[in-house]
């Protein structure tokens, strides 16, 4: 039996059950023994730490909207060794992409630039021929799109899968490799951003033990492993990188309240020289000593809003060090904490750091949902003068709004190559950057090492604390 190779796991839609198809077929082969390395289609924070969980291992983004193909083969084969096995989850529906006209960014366009093939997973329930209808139709809209096997999720029983695998298997020609049936114990809780965070999940390893045993029992692993293995060489040319010898201390807050980074990220930071050191708003009451620079990730601040209120003594650090001048930089849920409050769902306001003078409030809709483009509409963020466009996602439903125009961000949002909707973000003060979008580093080097160049000034004019 082949130990490496590759596969794709993806979804028919949104809901269908992939994320715990997903894990409960990663941690049954992590079991087995053999070296299984997780990776995530698109910009999603909360799934790979469900993965990390299971195999012990990080998880990667894998994202062909924000990522050049090149580097982006570059990024899976630096963490993917040919004797590894890499499990994809797929984002969405299989061809959702970034319009009508195009399924840039799906992941059925990062099954073809990985040369990957697809494990189509679909939700059997209420289903008999048209199962063969569904999985044809899936197969046929791309054909360089290999489907090479399908495993139904929701079926009622054996034999309602033998029925919908010998109509699948008859009327299209993919093999079926296996089922779960409905089991409301093993279901992942959501709120309104997706999944609630892995760290948040109480019982979370009995879950997934009773998951592992439902696979291990009715999933052709085995056949799953071959189609994996059935994969020629990948090729990719170097990755672009930054100088390593930056030998800076850079903090990022890490607990449950902001844990949403690109592992590739951190691991771009570290491979700079950057001894990079976890930290927790909630709980601790000091930032490590010696920085030349924080990093604020996103993540649900306004879910811990109250803890994060409590935690006065950090906060007022924080404040502190920023207002001397300690470079910073603070993504979505990061941007709120730098505001003067939250607003929670509830209503209720709580004080953050008030480093920008604006107020963040959580709203009931979705604010701004997708990728797009950042201008810079200034050269004083960590002096971004040549950074160029940089492209970011965004997801959140909180809004940030105070008395001021000052914004540094110019961002644009495209579909089918037309220009939708438009947009001012960002706020820039002392030498600390907030803003909504997410940024995948190796989308733009030079926006990471403006960051970096900063906190080495700050360094080099002996103003650690």
């Amino acid at each position: 039996m082949a130990k490496g190779g590759r596969i794709v796991l993806a979804g028919t839609q949104s809901g269908v059950g992939k994320t715990t198809l997903s894990l409960g077929i990663m941690g049954a082969l992590k079991k087995r023994g053999l070296p299984v390395k997780p990776f995530k289609v698109g910009p999603d924070y909360i799934d790979p730490q469900f993965h990390r969980f299971v195999t012990g291992e990080a998880s990667r983004n894998l994202d062909s909207y924000l990522l050049e193909e090149g580097v982006l083969k570059g990024l899976f084969q630096k963490n993917c060794q040919p004797e590894d096995l890499a499990i994809i989850e797929g984002v969405m529906g299989l061809f959702d992409g970034m319009g009508i006209k195009t399924h840039d960014g799906s992941t059925a366009h990062l099954a073809k630039i990985l040369k990957a093939p697809v494990v189509l997973v679909i939700n059997g329930g209420g289903m008999s021929n048209s199962a063969a209808a569904m999985v044809l139709g899936y197969k046929m809209l791309d054909p360089e799109v290999e489907i090479k096997g399908v495993i139904i999720n929701q079926v009622s029983g054996e034999k309602h899968y033998e029925l919908l695998k010998e109509v699948i298997e008859d009327q299209v020609g993919v093999k079926c490799l296996g089922y779960l049936n409905k089991n409301s114990d093993v279901k992942l809780e959501s709120r309104h951003l997706g999944l609630i965070p892995s760290m948040e999940v109480g019982q979370l390893k009995e879950k997934m033990d009773k998951l592992l045993e439902m696979v291990e029992a009715t999933i052709d692993l085995d056949g799953l492993l071959e189609i994996a293995g059935e994969v020629e060489a990948l090729q990719a040319d170097e990755l672009p990188t930054l100088s390593s010898t930056y030998n800076l201390r850079i903090a990022y807050a890490y607990d449950e309240a902001f844990n949403f980074y690109y592992q590739d990220n951190l691991d771009l930071l570290r491979e700079t020289g950057v001894d990079l050191i976890p930290f927790s708003p909630l709980r601790d009451e000091k930032l490590p000593k010696n920085l030349h620079g924080i990093y604020l990730g996103g993540g649900f601040p306004e879910v811990f809003a109250e803890q994060l209120e409590k935690n006065t003594q950090i906060r007022q650090e924080i404040k502190e060090k920023i207002q001397q001048g300690l470079p910073t930089y603070g993504e979505c849920g990061g941007f709120m904490y730098l505001t003067n409050s939250i607003t929670t769902f509830s209503g209720e306001s709580y004080d953050m750091l008030g480093v920008f003078d604006a107020h963040a409030t959580m709203t009931n809709r979705l604010q701004r949902f997708g990728y797009n483009v950042i201008d810079f509409k200034n050269n004083t963020i960590f002096d971004t003068t040549g950074v160029g466009q940089v492209k970011g996602h965004e997801f959140h439903r909180g809004v940030v709004e105070g008395n001021h125009n000052d914004y540094v961000y110019s961002v644009d949002k495209h579909r089918d190559g037309r220009l939708i909707s438009q947009w001012n973000c960002g706020l820039f003060k002392y030498n600390c950057l907030g803003a909504f979008s997410h940024i995948h580093f190796y989308n733009n080097l030079a926006f990471p090492k403006a960051f970096l160049e900063s906190c080495k000034v700050y360094r080099n004019g002996e103003r650690a604390l």
